[in-house]
């Protein structure tokens, strides 16, 4: 007999369709899956029998043969169980056969229960495409395949639910969609904690209302890692369409929490040890990185010229493209990675080189050294390099906070309003992605900052992509001043977030 099961897997972040054929025949009992099955797929076969035994089913005493198609692609992961398991029942007579508009996923336990899988939404995308119209997963990735409009999504706990459902016996009620809101609450550290600093919150607050990368340069205790987790706080809420983008990647990866889409714009900060792999994603089988797990949101690298050089310079095609496109043996995948890098760093390796009471013990060729960690390809990337310097202790011991994070993000919302509706229909999100040939169109200056543009090019003998994200970032200062043209003294506010720039001279 023969039974044919819709189901779905993942490659990169892209679903595609899979079709579980079980055939069951005279001979020797065997249960052999066939279709490019990794190990995962292949034990199959024993949660399968388990299951059907416990939930009291017959187990057919025939040669069992499932068939993962298409055929010359690499499946991978526990997701087959449950269409493997209705196959067998449904080629057996047990169960009728699913239509193919009807689509399983999920893994199961010896006793039948339903285990959640990662990569549903990419799934779900996929069936909604291809005209499935119901989809059937366990209980805890309800929310994430429900949030995929045109698709009625059934969540079970059990696969006896599941077969209840088919028979008519015990029909399951569709998971309704949430209604996406986005979040305008942030609840992590607030600026109004904040003493002094005054510079490096004002930084922050052009790079989040522009999408801009930032460096911190200071000496140890001045506030940089405190001040860089504030700043996802400050960017205004994801839209819809990023809140799916970054569950997507979450999903494969298979770090959601639960609970339907993402709303909170993610802060990945790893450690210096971490291998250029782990940075821009790898494995075996394709994963994203942590330069995708930051999409749409904040990647912070603390003590950035302690990451090995291979590792920063993993960033700068990532930095430039707006994606990145891993390649393995079993095949590559293209991970999209939108994300601000903010970085923090001492100014030499001692630490307290600049500092207005503690002495540097670092020699000038010991400093050359320490910057040149980060290789000059790398720092012409980062749009803003702000130096930090120790609070006075009036400032400290002050009972006055700082201006607090929701007025800052009205700020900054109100800019990316702006830049929204600036660029509609170009497909650039804010500033930072602005292509560099709407330039000229949109960084338009006065006769006072044309000339103050190509006095500072002149002497500072900046590169072209110095030049054009010296222009992204005056933009978005023009911007937050709701000003239509880039003046003098936009452009003077940007040539004094080039400090480093201005030391290598």
């Amino acid at each position: 007999m023969f039974a044919r099961v819709m189901s779905f897997g993942v490659s990169g972040l892209q679903g595609y369709a899979v079709g579980v054929e079980v055939d069951t025949s005279g001979g020797l009992p065997q249960f052999a899956i066939v279709g490019l099955p990794d190990s995962a797929v292949k034990e199959s076969s024993e949660r399968v029998r388990s299951a059907v035994k416990n939930l009291q089913y017959p187990w057919p005493a025939s040669r069992i043969t499932v068939n993962l198609s298409p055929a010359d692609v690499r499946k991978t992961g526990p997701v087959y169980d449950l269409p493997i398991f209705l196959g067998i029942l449904a080629a057996e007579g047990p169960l009728p056969a699913p239509g193919p508009q009807q689509a399983f996923v999920g893994e199961l336990s010896l006793d039948g229960t339903l285990r959640p899988v990662a990569g549903v939404l990419p799934m779900a995308l996929a069936a909604a495409r291809s005209g499935v119209q119901e989809l059937f997963v366990p209980a805890e990735n309800a929310e994430e395949a429900a949030a995929v409009e045109g698709l009625t999504v059934y969540a079970a706990r059990t696969a006896r639910q599941v077969a209840a459902h088919l028979t008519g016996s015990a029909p399951l009620c569709p998971t309704l969609p949430a209604v996406y809101d986005a979040d305008g609450q942030w609840r992590g550290p607030d600026f109004a904690d904040v003493r002094g600093q005054e510079e490096a919150r004002r930084a922050l607050e052009v790079a989040a209302a522009g999408g801009h990368n930032i460096l911190l340069v200071g000496p140890p205790g001045t506030g940089k890692s405190m001040l860089a987790k504030r700043l996802p706080g400050i960017l205004p809420p994801m839209s819809y369409e990023e809140a799916l983008e970054t569950t997507a990647i979450y999903s494969v990866a298979g770090l959601l929490p639960g609970g339907g889409l993402l709303k909170a714009r993610p802060f990945r900060s790893p450690h210096h040890t971490t291998s250029a792999s782990a940075l821009s994603g790898g494995g075996t089988v394709p994963r994203p990185g942590e330069v995708s797990l930051a999409h749409n949101g904040v990647l912070f690298l603390d003590e950035l010229p302690e990451f090995s050089r291979e590792a920063l310079e993993a960033l700068r095609q990532p930095l430039e493209d707006r994606v990145v496109t891993v390649s393995r043996v079993h095949g590559s995948a293209a991970f999209p990675c939108r994300f601000m890098l903010a970085a923090a760093m001492n100014p030499c390796k001692c630490g307290y080189l600049g500092h207005p009471t503690r002495a540097c013990t670092c020699t000038p060729v010991m400093v050359e050294q320490y910057r040149h960690r980060i290789s000059g390809p790398l720092l012409d990337r980062i749009d803003l390099h702000i130096g930090v310097q120790p609070v006075e202790y009036d400032a400290l011991a002050s009972d006055r906070g700082g201006e607090p994070t929701a007025d800052i993000r009205a700020r900054v919302a109100e800019a990316r309003r702006v830049q929204a509706e600036r660029y509609a229909g170009l497909g650039v999100r804010c500033n930072a992605d602005l292509p560099g040939n709407l330039l000229r169109r949109y960084c338009r200056m006065d006769a006072g900052a044309e000339r103050l543009l190509r006095g500072a090019f002149e002497r500072m003998g900046y590169s072209a992509r110095a030049y054009d994200r010296i222009l992204r970032v005056a933009r978005t200062i023009a911007d937050l001043a709701h000003s239509e043209t880039i003046t003098a003294a936009h452009l003077s506010e940007v040539l004094q977030y080039r400090s480093l720039d201005r030391e290598a001279r």
